[in-house]
């Protein structure tokens, strides 16, 4: 019940690379705790008021809920096959059977790659909340999101894959670039939805004293009866940009465009959503992180549609130079260097 600020200082600064801002640190994670307090006291003010049997049971009414919604949508829903291709050459591989009599489904991720040397691993559980959330989308229907949804649906990950790696598989692309990776695959073995920019466009620059951490928006995929939006946060990715006043008067960089990427979604009866262009000049030298996806391959297109366009990301020097960098990267910038990311449109239906 205390919290024990100088061993996790000690323990924030022990590292080889250590903690830069611990202040900042123990601040988010006094935050944290603060929230979680808020709802303990919220569920026991409630257990209170109307008893602990009440609680339970609309607690499992509330999965309930959501596993009959998910068998209505099964019970009118065809399967299918799909494979997704990655840029490091690994694959998505999902085979969807369902049972409309029964209004059962079986996921089958059969097929996806082995275990991935570098960080584009995903744990288990992120590959499921990727089923979850696709089910869910396809309930037309306000239901909270929760793992009652899962309850029809079977689901079958091969052992030492990108979807269950063992320790000490590295997994920071798991949570936001393989899980894209799934749900598109998903929607694509549906055939209801085409592929959205497919990335969050990891984007992380900082020196010793600051440091910025962003996810950019792109096109998301179209479907029967809809196009794609353009430059918004799709899927597995729920942040949005910062606002450029904002970025301008914390950090040493200066925004010089923000804008729709004109012509980047799919072509189509029914058109992906456009990505975006950004251009940051930095004012003090700073060092870039990119770990982003669909550089080297297309976001797909579904029933004929056009893909998207692939994401492009390169560095404008100071000196008229021109440097050009790969989707998962890293490089210094000098002062007036300007970064220019070009995120992917979303795939076409039809």
């Amino acid at each position: 019940g205390v919290l024990r600020e100088e061993a996790t200082r000690e323990l924030l600064l022990s590292g080889q690379y250590p903690c830069r801002n611990v202040d900042q640190n123990l601040a988010d994670l006094e935050a944290q705790i603060a929230a979680n307090n808020v709802g303990v006291a919220e569920v026991l003010a409630m257990v209170d008021k109307v008893g602990l049997d009440v609680v339970h049971a609309y607690m499992q009414h509330v999965q309930d809920n959501a596993a009959e919604s998910v068998r209505q949508v099964l019970a009118t829903t065809t399967g299918g096959h799909f494979v997704y291709p990655m840029d490091n050459s690994c694959q998505v591989e999902v085979d969807i059977k369902i049972d409309q009599e029964k209004r059962e489904a079986v996921i089958d991720f059969t097929g996806t790659s082995p275990q991935f040397h570098g960080n584009y691993n995903a744990p288990t559980a992120v590959c499921l909340a990727a089923v979850l959330y696709v089910f869910r989308c396809l309930v037309d229907d306000d239901i909270p999101l929760n793992e009652g949804c899962l309850e029809p649906l079977r689901v079958i990950v091969p052992p030492r894959s990108i979807l269950s790696p063992e320790y000490p598989a590295a997994v920071i692309a798991g949570n936001t670039e393989v899980s894209q990776c799934v749900t598109d695959a998903l929607f694509g073995a549906l055939g209801v939805l085409a592929s959205s920019q497919g990335t969050v466009n990891n984007t992380v620059y900082g020196n010793d004293k600051y440091q910025n951490y962003e996810t950019i928006c792109g096109g998301t995929g179209a479907g029967p009866g809809h196009a794609g939006t353009s430059a918004v946060h799709s899927h597995m990715t729920n942040t949005r940009l910062t606002d450029p006043e904002i970025l301008e008067w914390r950090f040493p960089l200066r925004v010089e465009s923000f804008s729709i990427r004109p012509n980047s979604g799919g072509q189509g009866a029914y058109p992906g959503g456009d990505g975006i262009v950004r251009e940051l000049t930095f004012l003090e030298p700073m060092t870039l992180t990119l770990l982003g996806s669909h550089r080297l391959t297309d976001p797909y297109g579904l029933a004929g549609g056009g893909s998207g366009a692939r994401g492009h990301d390169f560095i404008r020097r100071a000196s008229g130079r021109v440097d050009e960098l790969g989707g998962t990267d890293e490089a210094e910038l000098g002062v007036g260097d300007t970064f220019v990311q070009e995120t992917p449109g979303g795939g076409a239906y039809g």
